[in-house]
């Protein structure tokens, strides 16, 4: 029986590090070839390695104001966004969990029913609304309308239904009116949750494209994705610094994931609560 189980083990440890494998070679390609030379990346045949490693890609792409300003705004549009996520999604999924109200029903089945909605669906309408309100070419136009996420309210709702409600009833008790409750009982509980939103949403943006190629024209507020994108088509004999740009930019996430990984992990628990 243990030799059937240690075998058992084997073959599952083996078809992971393959899995693995298989997901991580893209990455490890492109960060390699973030060393190679212009014509080396498309070269064939095909080869791994490059022949020359130059680190001067990483070094030059570095140097572009552009592509670092990129960074930098994304990242700080990334933050905000996830942060005002966060607040948002998180105090409409207490009212939806805690609160009974008229039409609370309809309300929810109306804000789910969001979630069906392919978002290229509404591409066309959302420009329009923009537009009309002034808000091309800002950060507002980036973050603003995605703030509000029927999948993290219903995420976050589903948590706060699983949190005692005699915790509540204890700070009502006490005097606490459901702000107070909202800021000092299910906040601090929430970490784990947010966590798993919170890294939705941050992706999210940061890996977004369409969207800001329809509404940002301005290449001081250009995206990081723009920004490659821009860059395969103006210079796109330079494939290594499109590698080496492209490789930085998933530094972030791959941070990310490493730091967060934990309560990422817990986040499937925590999606089959009731």
């Amino acid at each position: 029986m243990k030799t059937k189980d240690q075998v058992m083990k084997t073959v599952l440890s083996v078809i992971g590090f393959l899995v693995a494998l298989t997901a991580l070679f893209p990455l490890l390609w492109m960060t390699i070839a973030g060393f190679k030379g212009k014509t080396e990346v498309l070269s064939t045949p095909f080869k791994f390695f490059p022949d020359k490693w130059l680190v001067e890609n990483y070094a030059d792409i570095l140097k572009d104001i552009t592509f670092t300003r990129s960074m930098a705004v994304t990242f700080i549009g990334a933050i905000v966004f996830t942060v005002l996520s966060l607040i948002v999604n998180s105090m409409a999924a207490y009212v939806f969990a805690r609160l009974e109200f008229r039409f609370k029903r309809i309300m929810w089945l109306y804000v789910i029913t969001t979630m069906f909605i392919p978002g290229m669906a509404i591409m066309l309408t959302s420009f329009i609304v923009v537009t009309k309100l002034n808000m091309l070419d800002t950060m507002a136009v980036l973050i603003l309308p995605g703030v509000a996420s029927a999948g993290g309210m219903f995420f976050i709702r589903q948590y706060y239904l699983n949190i005692p409600i005699a915790l509540e009833e204890a700070a009502l008790i006490d005097g606490a009116n459901r702000i107070k409750i909202f800021l000092h009982v299910f906040m601090p509980m929430s970490f784990p949750v947010f966590v798993i939103v919170g890294v939705g949403a941050y992706l999210g943006y940061w890996n977004s494209f369409v969207w800001p190629t329809m509404t940002i024209t301005n290449p001081e507020l250009f995206q990081i994705a723009q920004y490659l994108a821009t860059f395969r088509s103006e210079r796109s004999t330079e494939m290594g610094l499109l590698m080496a740009g492209s490789t930085l930019a998933a530094i972030p996430t791959i941070l990310l994931f490493l730091i967060f990984q934990k309560y990422l992990i817990q986040g499937i628990k925590i999606s089959g609560l009731k």
